[in-house]
Parts: structure tokens; sequence; C-alpha cells
């Protein structure tokens, strides 16, 4: 059976994160998305890109879920969101999926 990519994993978590956390008025179970989805991200990479790309890919996750909130107040929040989410599918699609 063929692996999601990692890169829709990631976006995933960053956008499944914000919206349960929205749409539930939890945000810690949008905060367990994000965490679930980054961990799966994570190991993906480590086994396609090594363990160096996967901390790099990682810190990345984690910055854009933190620059999203800073974002949101200049473009509103779907918007960031979705604008972080790409970014770092297409970091994750260049180090690591693309390569699978």
């Amino acid at each position: 059976m063929a692996e999601v990519p990692s890169s829709l994993v990631a976006a995933g978590g960053l956008v499944g994160g914000y919206g349960v956390a929205r749409w539930s008025g939890r945000r810690e179970w949008g905060g367990a998305v994000l965490a679930v989805a980054g961990a799966a991200a994570h190991l993906q990479w480590r086994r396609r890109a090594g363990g160096t790309a996967a901390q790099v890919l990682t810190g990345a996750y984690v910055v854009a879920f933190g620059a999203s909130h800073p974002l949101a107040k200049k473009v509103g929040a779907w918007p960031s969101v979705l604008g972080v989410a790409g970014a770092v599918a297409l970091a994750s699609w260049a180090v690591a999926d693309r390569r699978a």
C-alpha cells in the first residue's frame, strides 16, 4: 500500500490542526492534531531523507506554526494557515518526497 506523501501529512497537520481548534473551540484538540501529524511527518522525513533533514523540516514545521499567528493579523487566519502549510509542503516535497 502506498504511503501518504510527507508533504501532505505536514500540510494537513497545519491546516487540520487549525480547523479542529477553530471549529471545536478547543485549542488543545487542534494542538493534538498538529503534534500527531508533525510526529508522523518527522518519521517519514527521517526514513526518506535522514536525521539532519528531518530535524530541519521539523523545525520548519514548528516555525511555520509560530509564524502563522502574526501573519494572520496581516492577511487573515485561513490565508495565513494555507500559506505556511504550502511553504512546508513545498520544502517537504523538495527534500524528502521528490526522491521517493
